[in-house]
């Protein structure tokens, strides 16, 4: 169903077992699961937001971080408006591959593409390697916001993904980013359509009223990289 005013696809990146599938599932179903599967090359869920009045689907693509899947998970970067970079804030060689993610989005992504870093796994302070004040000066860098989230507890993890949705809507508004343009991941769905459609009645001619359902809850089940 395309009953929204905007479609955004997000891309999940990071190294295999910084709980980037968790985060994806804490999102989407507000679950945790302790036993998982490495992701094998891409998989997706999805949620609906409301955002200053507008509907919002996203749509969110969990990479598998394995060297071997590169190739097929480079093709996800391309028609992507979101990344979120994720690295283990118990696991210093994660977040120094950070930079190496950043790279790879950049090569390979649109030019319009809105990134955070999300250091995940705050539950096991006890085994921090990479300190708050280090990854947050590491994401000024870049310009980026820097998220301390718990994929386990759901600690931050919604404010990841609305604070991107807000940052592309806003975009988008702006007029910085036409959203009729598919390269940049972005999809008008039936509300977006309707509301132009609106604008466009003659001023004597008032528009019908219309009403729309959403389902706020659609839910996508998927395998998960380890995280803990």
């Amino acid at each position: 169903m395309n009953i929204y005013n905007y479609l955004f696809k997000f891309i999940i990146v990071g190294d295999t077992n910084v709980g980037k599938s968790c985060l994806l599932l804490q999102f989407t179903d507000s679950r945790f699961r302790n036993e998982h599967d490495a992701t094998i090359g891409v998989e997706f869920g999805s949620r609906n937001l409301k955002i200053n009045d507008k509907q919002i689907k996203l749509q969110i693509w969990d990479t598998a971080g394995q060297e071997s899947f590169k190739s097929i998970t480079r093709s996800y970067y391309r028609g992507s408006i979101g990344g979120i970079l994720v690295f283990d804030v118990t696991n210093r060689q994660s977040f120094e591959n950070v930079q190496k993610w950043y790279n790879e989005i950049q090569g390979y992504a649109c030019d319009k593409i809105e990134m955070v870093i999300v250091g995940n796994k705050i539950d096991l302070e006890e085994r921090r390697e990479v300190s708050s004040e280090e990854a947050k000066k590491f994401a000024q860098k870049f310009k980026f916001d820097y998220f301390e989230t718990s994929a386990k507890t759901g600690e931050n993890v919604d404010n990841v993904f609305e604070s991107m949705a807000n940052k592309v809507l806003a975009k988008i508004q702006s007029g910085e980013i036409d959203p009729t343009q598919e390269i940049y991941g972005i999809k008008i769905g039936s509300i977006g359509i309707q509301s132009k459609s609106s604008n466009n009645v003659p001023n004597n001619q008032p528009a019908k009223p219309q009403t729309i359902t959403t389902d706020q809850n659609q839910k996508n089940s998927q395998k998960n990289d380890s995280c803990c």
